[in-house]
């Protein structure tokens, strides 16, 4: 996949009638600086889910520990949880998803203030978080449980995440066509417990070591200006 962050940013940005003066060849000092400066962080998104004013978004972007642990540090994401959807078996076990027969995907659903995030910025880290131009893999991970999907919550996540699909394969921000699902939010079943956490948690484990922190290190680096103070 071509490297090409700075081509979806400012798609997003050109939306909102927003302008960057950054050259081609300074995408990652440009995304550092300006990926979320110059998006507004109000929503209008009303989905809320609770008396905490979070609203949900839900994304697959393959493994959810990886997906998990690259939205946890986004200021204003209060917490992530992995789990599945998309599938046709009631309370599917983490061993029936793994065998692509459930029609589920492995997804996060991210509880968020949209106060302090807005839906297009998460949406701009989904698609900077995973190679959305695979069907049903993300690298070594094979399997329609590993595709990427945004499954939507209510017509404003539905109508923005078609149109910036469209936009990145008509500006061919990729060098594929990008596949990801969009389907409306299904029954959301909450993986195990030793899913939950799984990187902050087993960190010094093979998988964490050698896919999951090389994904979380280069997220952090893209979104510096929006991680959660500490991180």
């Amino acid at each position: 996949m071509r490297f090409t962050l700075h081509s979806c940013l400012l798609l997003l940005l050109s939306v909102f009638g927003l302008s960057a003066c950054a050259q081609e060849g300074d995408e990652q000092k440009y995304i550092r600086s300006k990926t979320f400066k110059s998006m507004s962080a109000a929503s209008t998104d009303k989905n809320t889910v609770n008396d905490k004013g979070l609203a949900v978004a839900t994304f697959g972007a393959g493994c959810f520990w990886c997906t998990e642990a690259q939205f946890q540090q986004l200021s204003g994401v209060d917490h992530v949880e992995s789990g599945y959807m998309g599938g046709t078996k009631t309370n599917p076990t983490y061993k029936e998803v793994c065998t692509g027969t459930t029609g589920h995907a492995e997804v996060t659903n991210v509880y968020y203030n949209p106060t302090k995030i807005s839906y297009d910025e998460l949406l701009a880290a989904f698609w900077t978080a995973h190679d959305p131009t695979q069907m049903n893999r993300q690298g070594n991970d094979v399997g329609t449980q590993y595709r990427s999907v945004i499954f939507y919550h209510n017509d404003e996540q539905k109508q923005k995440a078609a149109e910036y699909k469209k936009r990145l394969n008509d500006e061919h921000a990729f060098n594929a066509t990008v596949v990801t699902e969009i389907s409306p939010a299904q029954k959301f079943y909450i993986a195990e417990n030793y899913h939950q956490n799984y990187f902050n948690e087993n960190g010094t484990q093979p998988y964490c070591q050698f896919v999951v922190r090389p994904k979380v290190e280069n997220f952090r680096k893209v979104f510096a200006e929006k991680l959660k103070k500490g991180n």
